[in-house]
Order: C-alpha cells, then structure tokens, then sequence
C-alpha cells in the first residue's frame, strides 16, 4: 500500500510538472473593428477567430500582472498560458473586444492614456465602461497621459526638466487609475515601445513593469522595465502568424549586445552567447526589418553576430531571430529595436543619458 501510494504521488507530481510552463507570449492589440486604420486594427470576426483557437487549442488566458509577479519569483504559470492586452483606451475595445472576451471569461489587461478619456473624447472609453469592464475581469494600466515620444524632450528642455516631465506622465496616470478604479497593477506601456536606460531606470525605482514593443516571450530572465509582446493586429492578424507566436519560447541566450537603443549612420548588429544545451543553432535565422534575411557571424560555437546590411533610416528599426527547436514544434524568439532619430526630433541623445546616469546615481 505504502508503495501505491509513492507511485501514485510521483505520477501526480510528473503530470504537474508537465503541465507547468516557466515562460508566457503576451498578445498586443489595439483597435477592434472594421473602420479604424488596418494597421492597428483586427476586424471583430479576426477577433473572435483568436479567441475562439485559444480555445479550442486549449490555451489558459492568465491575468498579465500575476503572471508576471509568478515568473519573476520562478514560480511556474499553466501549461499553454498566455495573456492578451490592449494598447490605447480605444471604445471600439468594449464596444467590439469586451462581448466577446466577457463570453470567454477571458482576463485581458487595457494600457490607457487618460488625456482623452479625462477630455470625454467619443472615440475612447469612459471610466464607467471601465467600471463595467473590470467587474468581468479586466485591468487597466498605465500608458502615459499624451501619449508622448517618451524620449523627445521639448525645446530649450534640459534633461533634468525632461525627466521630471515623463515622472508626471506616469504618476498622474497612476494616481487617475487608483482615484476612479481602486487599483493599479503598476504597469506601463511605453508610447510607441520607445525607452531607454533613464526611463528605465526610472520604472524600476518606481516598482512598475514596462513593456516595449519588440516582439517575444518572457521569462524569468527577461528586463522586466523592458517586456516583449507580440502584435496581433494589421499584418499579423492572420490566424496562422499567430499561431507561430503563440507557440514560442524564449530564446536560451546567456548574454546578448546590442550597442544600446540608439542606431547611427552604421548598420547595427546584435551579439547573442547561448546557454549551455542542445540546441538546432545551425537553424538560427536573424531579419532584419526593411531588409531580409541578414548572414550570421558565428565567433564561437555559442556566439553570434548578427548584422544588418545597411543602416535604418530615421525611425525605428528592429532584428527579430528565430530557431526551431529539438522537436521541430515550437520556435524560439529573440527582437530587438532601435531608434535612429533625427536631430530636429529632439531626442534625449547618450551623452545625456550618460550624464543623468552619473547624476542619479
């Protein structure tokens, strides 16, 4: 009997740890609707089609900042969890997205930035329909008041006025979400995913987690001031482009190099050292965006570079990496971003990040 009952904890313990899952893809959306610009945009049958195969396909929907706070203590999330969030407090969410996750029981997280909300604008929600959204499971989150380029200061600014500008952007926000809804998760989507080390840094003193917008999947090892997502909206709304995405894992990556968040008028390039661990390295595939497929330089048998082959324009540039693993089912997923700016835009530039770093710190 004593015997039975080791064999049938060790059967439960092995079905539990297979059903773990130490990493989580996070969707980003935007507008849910037919007349909102393509770009940002998955048409509500697009919609219900995502929410009907994470369904079926038997996926668990988690609540984004409890997943988090589990990954970052290494504690394990269900097998096949995921977490889907908004970007903007658009209405077309509850009038088009929320019916169709209320019916799923789906938890989903909101980024709003409140300026057009706090202005009664028709075209974004309203505290009350966030009332009404929270009640069935929704969070809401921080995405600025104005929505602003979080690194372009204003003219004649100077970097300390600067930095305290984009603290107000943050605070107001925070203390609007506790003021008409009770709760923040202290989470921030940076406006247009742009950050750099100072804002970062910034976010970390202040307890919030950040997301940016290069796309992958986190884990305990992820920069949680700088969090992946992956979009679903506009290009990679098709449900077989998700479908890739949602089965990924993090890529194994010891260290990785990226010559900061700024790209000049050279190419940029990423050095990434793998994990110790059997991996199909030699099925390794870096893009880079606007460009194609770009070669790799393997410097060891766990270190490569890889190159864009020319330099970005102004604007925002990214490399995404993917590898297939042992099984061939699931992918692994690196992105990265940079920023090429332009000197009329007014960006915080890294001599100035390097000064307020020696001053704060």
């Amino acid at each position: 009997m004593l015997l039975k009952c080791h064999v049938g904890l060790l059967a439960v313990v092995l079905s539990v740890s297979a059903q773990a899952q130490d990493y989580l893809p996070v969707l980003q959306y935007h507008h849910v609707s037919n007349t909102t610009p393509a770009s940002t945009s998955v048409t509500p049958e697009q919609f219900t089609e995502h929410m009907d195969y994470l369904q079926s396909a038997g996926f668990t929907v988690v609540d984004l900042r409890s997943a988090l706070d589990d990954l970052k203590a290494r504690k394990s999330l269900p097998d096949k969890a995921v977490a889907i969030s908004f970007d903007d407090a658009y209405r077309n969410i509850y009038q088009a997205g929320f019916p169709i996750l209320k019916e799923r029981r789906f938890p989903f997280t909101v980024f709003i930035n409140t300026e057009p909300v706090e202005r009664n604008s028709r075209r974004f929600l309203t505290w009350e329909q966030m009332k009404e959204m929270q009640e069935a499971g929704a969070v809401f989150a921080n995405h600025t008041i104005r929505h602003p380029y979080m690194l372009r200061k204003e003219k004649g600014e100077e970097n300390e006025a600067w930095l305290a500008r984009m603290a107000y952007e943050v605070d107001t926000v925070e203390k609007l979400l506790i003021d008409n809804l009770g709760y923040s998760p202290k989470m921030l989507a940076y406006p247009y995913g742009e950050s750099n080390s100072r804002i970062r840094d910034l976010m970390e003193a202040k307890g919030m987690m950040a997301f940016g917008q290069q796309s992958g999947v986190i884990s305990a090892d992820s920069d949680f001031e700088n969090l992946p997502r992956f979009p679903a909206s506009g290009a990679y709304a098709p449900l077989s482009t998700l479908k890739t995405k949602l089965h990924s894992k993090p890529m194994p990556l010891l260290a990785e190099e990226t010559g900061g968040d700024y790209a000049t008028d050279q190419p940029v390039s990423i050095r990434l050292t793998f994990k110790d661990g059997q991996y199909r390295l030699k099925d390794l595939a870096c893009y880079v965006s606007g460009q194609g497929k770009t070669s790799l330089d393997w410097t060891s048998d766990r270190e490569v570079i890889a190159t864009a082959n020319k330099a970005f324009g102004v604007g925002r540039g990214r490399i995404n990496c993917s590898m297939p693993d042992r099984s061939g089912q699931q992918y692994y997923w690196y992105s990265n971003v940079w920023i090429r700016s332009a000197p009329e835009q007014g960006y915080v530039n890294e001599k100035s990040e390097t000064f307020l770093k020696k001053r704060l710190h």
